[in-house]
């Protein structure tokens, strides 16, 4: 797997030097799933990227710190994406019956990268477990299963990704807020799991009926937008609400490609 990652990477670096389309794009990694010793993503993510003027590369999960690194220094932002359950041991919990953890492989690389990316001050985009996994990292704790732990008044998944909606109001005053130019949203859902505990470096911006946390944002005023629903798959039912979300994360991404340049 190391060499895999060090393999694509490599072959990034050769089709990205000289490339005109390249240089006009800033580079948005995003973190897959893993499993069967297969990467898997859903293509939702690519197309948000790239269709909004970013250029995606997909990140292979390893443990060698070196590669980590390598991603954080090459890498213009980041998504965090969604994906199965962090282990309940991570942040001091015993199981849950529901609760179903990520493979370990995937798990050992996203609690090294994703602290070390938000630590570089980069543009982040955090989504579903990629917003739970950001907080935990810093020491905060879940939520195993809403439905027996707070209840059922809001649907937050169903079998199917694309008919399953709810609505999240935001805090007014919020990064979240004046990029959809929206005090409410109705967002696709697809988690049993929320935020318990917040971490210090984030403040909530967005919440469901019911309580749960639906959006947090960092504190120091650097972008990062965390969302426990999935923008990359609204393509159909809200593109607006899609594309303004992943503009944001791209003209943020771009300051950060200039700054390199000028360097």
């Amino acid at each position: 797997m190391k060499r895999f990652a060090i393999a694509c990477l490599f072959f990034l670096h050769l089709c990205l030097c000289g490339s005109a389309f390249a240089e006009a794009r800033p580079l948005i990694g995003i973190t897959p799933s893993f499993a069967s010793n297969s990467i898997q993503l859903n293509y939702d993510y690519v197309a948000a990227i790239n269709e909004n003027g970013g250029l995606a590369v997909i990140l292979p999960p390893t443990t060698s710190n070196e590669i980590i690194e390598s991603y954080v220094k090459m890498l213009d932002a980041a998504v965090f994406s969604g994906g199965p359950d962090i282990p309940p041991e991570f942040y001091g919990q015993l199981p849950h019956p529901t609760t179903q953890p990520m493979e370990s492989l995937r798990f050992d690389f996203e609690k090294r990268f994703i602290k070390a990316f938000i630590d570089s001050g980069k543009p982040v985009f955090g989504i579903c477990l990629g917003m739970q996994f950001s907080n935990t990292v810093y020491g905060a704790s879940m939520l195993q299963d809403i439905p027996s732990m707070v209840g059922k008044t809001v649907r937050h998944r169903n079998g199917e990704m694309y008919t399953n909606f709810h609505q999240v109001g935001l805090a007014r005053g919020s990064r979240l807020a004046a990029i959809l130019g929206r005090s409410t949203v109705s967002v696709i859902s697809r988690h049993h799991q929320a935020l318990e505990r917040i971490a210090e470096p984030f403040v909530v911006v967005g919440r469901s009926r019911d309580g749960i946390v639906e959006a947090i944002e960092r504190r120091d005023g650097n972008f990062g937008l965390f969302v426990q629903w999935h923008p990359e798959s609204h393509k159909d039912a809200d593109p607006e609400h899609r594309n303004r979300l992943f503009s944001a994360l791209v003209e943020a991404s771009r300051a950060v490609k200039e700054s390199k340049t000028r360097d």
